[in-house]
């Protein structure tokens, strides 16, 4: 079966899958090792054994092997501080009856405020249009602009100025929330 898709995370998975099926089924056991290559060189006769009195040398100590299986379980050790603590039951559900307020659309046409630095604020307007149709607060969803000028424009020869029209922005829909 050949799997294809295009998200790189998909095909790394499929990846370490077959890396890890050809681990599992060479059953543990290690390729055959030839001796090192001579390069011409000969041994020089018989080299002399050890004296009977001292010990054979032991093996040394065998290192950390950095291989996938070492890899993973370091992996699977830092696992616990990268993942997010798990909430009980209690939490999840206050989580999900904030999530799950009912909440209605409305209508209407409530201007934006200008805050301190100058950008309307439409969150003041949404709760504005929520409360007079019943509601306690709200969200924007959609909003309008519009350009409003003075009559001087109209004015044939003038020459406009920049304050004589100014753009108002209007909360048209709004979500409600009691």
């Amino acid at each position: 079966m050949m799997v294809r898709s295009g998200n790189p995370a998909v095909r790394l998975g499929t990846l370490m899958s077959a890396v890890l099926l050809l681990l599992l089924a060479a059953g543990g056991t290690g390729w055959p090792q030839s001796a090192p290559p001579s390069l011409g060189l000969q041994e020089q006769g018989p080299q002399a054994a050890p004296p009977p009195s001292t010990p054979a040398p032991s093996a040394p100590a065998r290192e950390d092997n950095p291989g996938l299986f070492n890899e993973m379980g370091k992996l699977f050790d830092k696992l616990p501080s990268i993942l997010p603590p798990i909430k009980s039951p209690s939490e999840t559900m206050n989580d999900l009856s904030r999530l799950a307020r009912p909440s209605t659309m409305v209508s209407g046409r409530m201007a934006c405020p200008i805050s301190s630095n100058g950008a309307p604020d439409c969150k003041q307007a949404a709760d504005q249009l929520c409360q007079s149709k019943g509601y306690k607060e709200g969200k924007s969803l959609n909003a309008d602009s519009a350009e409003k000028c003075s009559a001087k424009v109209l004015i044939p020869g003038r020459q406009r100025k920049p304050d004589d029209c100014r753009t108002d922005t209007f909360v048209t829909n709004a979500l409600c929330q009691n």
